[in-house]
């Protein structure tokens, strides 16, 4: 771990999660919270204004009227949808500058299959599974940060099918769940999301196993190198499908997911 820790260290600009990330975790810990308490850090952010509105206008959610008002569009997208907007939208510089945009755009691919499988086979809270499948490789802002043209290296290297935890391990002599799963105490974040971040590679050796192979289960699917032998199939049996079903579900996945990376492009 002395290693991981020297590599975060190093790192300066990321050892504060963005601060509107930081205002709507806090508010959303109170026990009784408003939308306009939620609403009041969108509205004072252009960026995140725009965001919104084109989200829930696009096909992604599919409502029959043309929305222009904030305080409607927060009301139809619910609390944590929003939330889980804001953080998409907030980190994504923080992982774009550190992958050139393939980590965010593979982080809100898996965000938006684990929304859909979550919705289909009902193993979790759609909402949850969403932020869930966001926020797991977030420790390889630290690996592609410290080194960015090693880090390319190991992302060809894994795309040639060799284990990336291995491969990180022989460039950095850590990886990314270790470096995540420090981010993640340092951020304060909530149990479920640390435990995502650092069991999506190992879900039966977490305290919350469900959550963490759907995220792998995702992870696995959306990989450019992908390999339907690498699945978990008990777990493929959990969810109500077989083998048969995947490139279907993947071509489904991506799908909804480019809809969702458009909007919030």
């Amino acid at each position: 771990m002395d290693k991981t820790i020297e590599l975060v260290n190093a790192i300066k600009d990321i050892q504060a999660m963005p601060s509107v990330i930081v205002k709507v975790l806090n508010v959303m810990k109170k026990p009784t919270v408003s939308m306009k308490e939620l609403g009041d850090l969108v509205i004072y952010d252009q960026s995140l204004t725009i965001k919104i509105l084109a989200l829930v206008n696009s096909a992604y959610y599919g409502f029959s009227q043309q929305i222009s008002s904030i305080s409607i569009a927060l009301s139809l997208l619910g609390m944590v949808k929003v939330k889980n907007i804001i953080v998409a939208v907030a980190m994504k510089p923080m992982m774009s500058n550190a992958g050139d945009k393939e980590l965010w755009k593979h982080s809100m691919r898996v965000a938006a299959g684990c929304e859909y499988l979550a919705k289909l086979t009902k193993v979790m809270d759609a909402d949850e599974a969403f932020i869930a499948g966001f926020i797991h490789d977030v420790g390889k802002i630290v690996l592609h940060t410290t080194n960015p043209k090693m880090y390319d290296k190991v992302v060809a290297i894994t795309n040639e099918g060799h284990d990336i935890l291995e491969v990180e391990k022989k460039y950095f002599d850590s990886d990314h769940v270790r470096t995540g799963s420090l981010l993640a105490k340092r951020w304060q974040l909530p149990i479920l999301l640390a435990n995502i971040i650092s069991y999506h590679h190992n879900p039966s050796l977490s305290s919350i196993p469900v959550p963490c192979n759907l995220v792998c289960f995702v992870d696995k699917l959306m990989q450019e190198a992908f390999d339907p032998n690498t699945l978990d199939k008990d777990f493929l049996k959990t969810m109500g499908l077989d083998l048969g079903d995947i490139e279907e579900l993947r071509k489904v996945i991506r799908q909804k997911a480019e809809l969702l990376i458009a909007e919030l492009t």
